[in-house]
């Protein structure tokens, strides 16, 4: 009975957020109400475990994600995310412009959202096109894919870090980052092949339309910073970070030393120094930049931080209302154990994407899910619980379509019909997805 109660509080969720048109933070919250309530817990429970899962969500990483969100805007706001582009560009060379798009479309995700990376790097990737005699369609596909896979595989991005705080891995942030940057290498490639296999052949009416220059382009956005600035304040939170993740596991761990390095890796003190690194890209200090700025950032902060606490709220509810004896009392199969596990996260964030859209609501559900079933299977430290993550991640790309912002601001910015999106992005990402999945589940065979 309690698995139906939980499967309609999901539905719910689905429901209320793609064809209600229910804010998600809403959603979860009634679903975690609705969960508690219809399982039999006491009412004074209910309230106590949704206040407990949503402020121990935020204990962790709410922070994180503040930081992470400021870093974003100001490489958004500097030009440092052309600067980025300009360097990747340099390196690729402009016979490889998909290739180009793709690497860019990787690294600008880490701190900012897939959404706002392609409505950033629009103009670029259309002079380019133009430069390189190629279809705005493959441009665009190129960078899309490539902002998906470390949107939804690599901290500080909220999903995952979401995810990894949801399953106990909020200590693990380290290892999370350097298996997603290495789990989304193969889901940018596999975006590549598409773009330039297959969107490639789609021509769109502004392929015939003269554009912007690439010179001009960057002209027209003003001075740029310079190729260090705009680099450290990803680089230095995630060396940082992992520096963190090796102090905890050698050395003397009482020594002055190693707790220095914990402290500087902690992914709070890490990211906020990342935060002060992205102070040097503000082209004046003045209230424009240290109020408006910031304050801009806090307002896209704050959707996120409460979707991730509701998010905590309704995973905290599932747990206390025994989800983990029943799961102990079930007889998992072939999901029991080993490589196949991850199959069930991955399977639950596909439905939900594909459902409501959202691959950060896909990450955050799932994550609440499947924490019983690590508990009830052994499954923990920081390799199982990162390839978890991972596992979500995948599930989470599978597929946008329609129903999600990202699609709509590809289609819009690229040109691309609907049905031309659904062949060039839309396949993208499924491919993204099963490739994803196949390459977590073959880490897990090798290093679990």
């Amino acid at each position: 009975m309690l698995f139906i109660i939980i499967l309609i509080g999901v539905l719910f969720v689905v429901l209320g957020t793609a064809k209600l048109k229910l804010h998600p933070f809403l959603a979860l919250l009634i679903s975690a109400f609705f969960v508690g309530i219809a399982s039999g817990m006491p009412l004074l429970t209910v309230v106590e475990s949704i206040n407990t899962g949503f402020g121990g969500l935020m204990t962790s990483i709410g922070l994180v994600i503040i930081a992470g969100t400021i870093i974003g805007l100001i490489l958004e706001k500097s030009g440092a995310a052309y600067r980025m582009a300009e360097v990747v560009l340099r390196i690729v060379g402009p016979k490889r412009p998909q290739l180009a798009m793709s690497l860019i479309g990787y690294i600008v995700s880490i701190p900012v959202f897939c959404d706002s990376g392609f409505i950033i790097l629009s103009s670029l990737q259309k002079s380019l096109a133009k430069r390189a005699n190629v279809t705005i369609a493959s441009m665009a596909v190129a960078l899309a894919t490539g902002l998906f896979a470390t949107h939804v595989l690599v901290p500080p991005t909220p999903g995952p870090i979401a995810a990894a705080g949801n399953i106990g891995a909020a200590d693990y942030l380290g290892t999370v980052i350097v298996i997603g940057l290495l789990v989304a290498i193969p889901a940018t490639f596999v975006g590549y092949l598409w773009s330039v296999k297959v969107a490639t052949k789609i021509r769109v009416p502004e392929d015939e339309v003269e554009a912007l220059d690439y010179e001009e382009v960057i002209k027209s956005f003003g001075k740029m910073p310079s190729t260090f600035k705009a680099f450290l304040p990803i680089v230095l939170p995630i060396v940082l970070i992992g520096l963190g993740s090796i102090a905890a596991l050698v050395g003397d761990t009482e020594s002055t030393f190693n707790t220095v390095f914990k402290f500087l890796g902690s992914p709070t003190v890490a990211l906020f120094l990342g935060v002060a690194a992205a102070f040097l890209l503000l082209p004046e200090i003045n209230e424009t930049t240290l109020t408006g700025w910031i304050g801009e950032s806090l307002k896209e902060a704050a959707p996120i931080l409460l979707i991730t606490g509701a998010g905590g709220s309704f995973g905290t509810v599932i747990k206390n209302a025994g989800v983990g004896e029943l799961l102990q009392e079930m007889d998992l199969g072939v999901f029991a154990s080993g490589t196949l596990f991850l199959l069930v996260p991955f399977i639950v964030a596909a439905a939900l994407k594909t459902a409501q859209g959202s691959s950060t609501t896909a990450l955050v559900i799932t994550s609440t899910l499947v924490a019983p079933m690590l508990v009830t299977l052994g499954i923990e430290g920081a390799v199982p619980l990162a390839l978890v993550v991972m596992a979500i991640g995948a599930g989470a790309m599978t597929v946008s379509h329609v129903n999600d912002s990202f699609f709509w601001v590809i289609t819009q910015y690229s040109g691309m019909e609907v049905t031309q999106a659904y062949k060039a992005q839309t396949a993208a990402t499924l491919l993204q997805g099963l490739v994803t999945i196949i390459i977590t589940m073959i880490l897990w065979w090798i290093f679990v």
